[in-house]
């Protein structure tokens, strides 16, 4: 076998192999040693980008959050509701389900490494900065607690749809005609109001 890609190809073709395998067999079945055979190169060519198993995983982790919080930040940047950041989170989990997987399995990951640490701060910031807009503005009364609520209910709604649960339990169609972002939307303003109410307390505006 010869190391036929350049540096950075290879780094990208490792991360793409990897979540292939991790889409179709999940996280627990990824192998250095078989993506090196897959993709026709030395079994130690993968550890030169990455050292071990750990750090692709870790480096699949710290790209999932980038993007997740990239995507968290782009309702609030086009004027829409916080509601709809919720809605991003769930768009992105169904977007990326192997990144999804990975991002919240911390036993599988580098906690030293200092990419991860800041991709994860990032995105929980939007979520937390959300929050504490929306408790100024009078439409949340404990933040901390809207935060994990709000962050359990788009996650659970995520995972629920990823595993297949809510066909199962024949909820799926109950609210929204079974379209997963139809039902995190509706889901979601249980916990923070209609996006027409989110919007007038975000203004500031009453019903006087």
């Amino acid at each position: 076998m010869t190391d036929h890609y350049h540096h950075g190809d290879l780094r990208r073709a490792v991360l793409d192999r990897a979540l292939e395998v991790i889409a179709a067999q999940g996280a627990e079945a990824l192998n250095l040693r078989a993506i090196a055979a897959d993709l026709g190169v030395t079994h130690t060519a993968p550890r030169h980008h990455f050292g071990n198993r750990q750090g692709v995983l870790t480096a699949i982790a710290t790209e999932g959050f980038t993007e997740l919080a990239r995507r968290l930040r782009a309702p609030e940047a086009e004027g829409q509701p916080f509601l709809e950041a919720g809605v991003a989170y769930v768009e992105f989990a169904l977007a990326r389900p192997a990144h999804f997987q990975v991002m919240f399995q911390p036993t599988l990951l580098d906690d030293d490494d200092e990419a991860l640490a800041e991709a994860e701060d990032a995105a929980f910031a939007v979520i937390r900065d959300g929050v504490a807009e929306l408790e100024r503005a009078g439409a949340v009364e404990d933040a901390a607690a809207a935060v994990i609520a709000g962050w359990g209910l788009m996650h659970g709604v995520a995972s629920l749809a990823l595993s297949g649960s809510l066909d199962k339990a024949r909820v799926r169609d109950l609210i929204a005609g079974g379209d997963i972002v139809g039902i995190a939307r509706r889901s979601g303003g249980m916990l923070y109001g209609s996006p027409s109410t989110n919007r007038r307390a975000e203004r500031g505006d009453t019903d006087d």
